[in-house]
């Protein structure tokens, strides 16, 4: 685990608390979902906050992009979008961040550079490859940060963008989120190379894997490489690893692994791992904890009362945006 000496706790402490709000917002779209509030397919990010807080904190917002898959709600918090955008989104509601026409798997904010949200599996890798092209050829001074899952490191489109982008010196960061499965299937299972990270030098890509549950090791990773990327316009490819407490999707009870596996991930907890260190180094208490997770809850409460609230969209929203 990488050290908080050096760092100030008003650094710090909106971090821990933005991962609290991700896992918190987790927990209750989760509940909504079994309630049937919330329709679709619906993917949670339980324990890979770490991943989503430290890669928005080393962004420099308004300038990066950032894409991901369907697991995309934590990005999306962490870019930006409020609770009760996300939320609203959930329930298919007008005032929803993609006006209730996205719902989970397409989460949207154009002024946010959050640029989804893709339903299709390693679909987003293509999509980052041509905003990285863009940002270099319109000199915007960016970079472009793609996530997508151990399961979508396999499709073609994968390997075809890291050859165009190493061919033209493209700004991005591609950043594949090994929660060690593929849906119901282990990596161990899926891939001939255990060591995802090694596909990226194949392309003559520099690349590395970093621990996805220490979010002060993939802060100071993915701001290094941000620097780099943006210093040479040449892409660089990260394999982070990191582990979803529940399963695939809701729909997913998740029997394929045992009990003692997700014990031990669970006390490798990045919440628990940066509190347990701030408390040790002064910065926080743990009355001031509970304080910002009662507070935490209580945002996540008011999203689904306007998630609740809010209309449903116009019947003539149907084809907005469809044509032209």
């Amino acid at each position: 685990m990488r050290s908080i000496k050096g760092y100030k706790k008003d650094f710090l402490l909106p971090i821990l608390r933005e991962m609290l709000l991700v896992r918190r917002f987790e927990e209750k779209a989760g509940q909504m979902y079994g309630l049937r509030k919330i329709g679709g397919f619906c993917h949670l990010y339980n324990g890979q906050e770490a991943v989503s807080s430290g890669t928005a904190a080393a962004m420099v917002k308004g300038v990066d992009v950032l894409l991901t898959g369907y697991r995309d709600h934590g990005h999306a918090l962490t870019m930006g979008i409020t609770p009760n955008e996300v939320m609203a989104e959930l329930y298919g509601k007008v005032t929803g961040c993609s006006k209730g026409k996205g719902g989970s798997m397409h989460l949207f904010s154009a002024d946010k550079k959050m640029w989804g949200g893709n339903g299709i599996v390693g679909g987003q890798i293509p999509v980052a490859t041509g905003s990285a092209f863009a940002q270099k050829y319109l000199k915007t001074g960016g970079a472009t940060l793609c996530f997508f899952g151990d399961g979508a490191i396999h499709q073609g489109a994968f390997h075809e963008s890291l050859n165009l982008a190493a061919l033209w010196k493209l700004p991005v960061l591609y950043l594949c989120e090994n929660n060690q499965y593929g849906m119901g299937t282990s990596v161990e299972r899926a891939s001939s190379v255990k060591d995802l990270y090694i596909k990226g030098q194949a392309y003559g890509i520099p690349s590395k894997q970093i621990n996805g549950m220490d979010v002060i090791e993939v802060y100071e990773e993915v701001k290094s490489a941000l620097e780099a990327i943006k210093r040479d316009s040449f892409p660089q490819f990260f394999e982070v690893r990191t582990y979803r407490y529940r399963g695939h999707s809701m729909s997913d009870p998740a029997k394929y692994r045992t009990k003692e596996e997700t014990e031990a991930y669970l006390a490798q907890d990045p919440i628990n791992i940066l509190k347990d260190r701030m408390v040790q180094e002064k910065m926080l208490t743990e009355e001031e904890f509970q304080e910002i997770d009662k507070e935490v809850k209580e945002i996540v409460a008011q999203s689904v009362e306007f998630a609740e609230n809010s209309p449903e969209p116009d019947p003539s929203e149907i084809t907005t945006d469809i044509y032209a």
